[in-house]
């Protein structure tokens, strides 16, 4: 496919899902896939480049709840406690930490707008936090809505599904037990949303050829935009 390089503004791609569903592996695809259509991307870490005061909510999971520290890998599992920690007051904090993300989200996708990339992609997104809120109660899917509308929505919004059990013997850090529950979580987020384009557990060569079919897609659906707007009046 012949790819225009003057696209009016940066394709935006999040990745979410659980831990161990293979968003990494994923990413890196892309990354290969768009360097291999001549555009320029941009890799932004949810957690690392996005998340506010995370030095202060590292340590606060590690001292105050107990979370193992480490990234559990086959063989090494790793006891977290930070999300599948449920207490009230940690729902309240929650709730107010993810306004705080979201606008710090909107700020860092408006900088990154205005470099040289033309494809913008995020390693997970609000939507990985939203997913963790109780969203059987009504006020926190207002509020859900409303953080996804303050962080804005992303050309392309990626949720890959997956089996909590595969899941956790890819990275051993939450019970399945409690993956099942995060599952059923992006599943009602998604439904909740509406943008969310949800991709099911399938060979990684067909999940590549999915993810790259939606990019490909919103490309040509800006370049048809772009074209419209060039056509002078009759």
């Amino acid at each position: 496919m012949e790819v225009r390089k003057d696209l009016s503004r940066p394709i935006v791609i999040s990745f979410s899902g659980l831990d161990g569903s293979g968003k990494t592996t994923q990413v890196a695809l892309l990354q290969e896939a768009i360097a291999n259509l001549g555009m320029r991307s941009q890799l932004i870490t949810f957690w690392n480049d996005v998340v506010v005061g995370t030095r202060y909510r590292e340590g606060f999971v590690h001292k105050v709840l107990g979370s193992e520290r480490g990234v559990g890998e086959p063989g090494r599992p790793v006891e977290r406690r930070d999300k599948n920690v449920r207490a009230g007051y940690l729902t309240l904090m929650r709730h107010l930490l993810y306004l705080a993300d979201a606008i710090h989200l909107r700020i860092v996708l408006s900088r990154a707008r205005r470099g040289d990339a033309q494809v913008i992609i995020m390693d997970r997104y609000i939507y990985d936090e939203l997913a963790n809120l109780p969203l059987k109660n009504r006020f926190s899917v207002a509020y859900a809505k409303l953080l996804a509308l303050i962080a804005t929505r992303p050309a392309l919004a990626i949720l890959l599904d997956t089996d909590p059990v595969s899941a956790r013997a890819r990275k051993p850090e939450y019970s399945v037990s409690f993956m099942h529950i995060s599952r059923q979580s992006y599943y009602r987020l998604a439904e909740i949303l509406g943008c969310l384009t949800v991709i099911p557990p399938l060979a990684l060569e067909d999940i590549q050829r999915s993810i790259l079919s939606g990019f490909l897609r919103i490309i040509k659906q800006q370049e048809e935009r772009n074209l419209d707007k060039s056509v002078p009046a009759a």
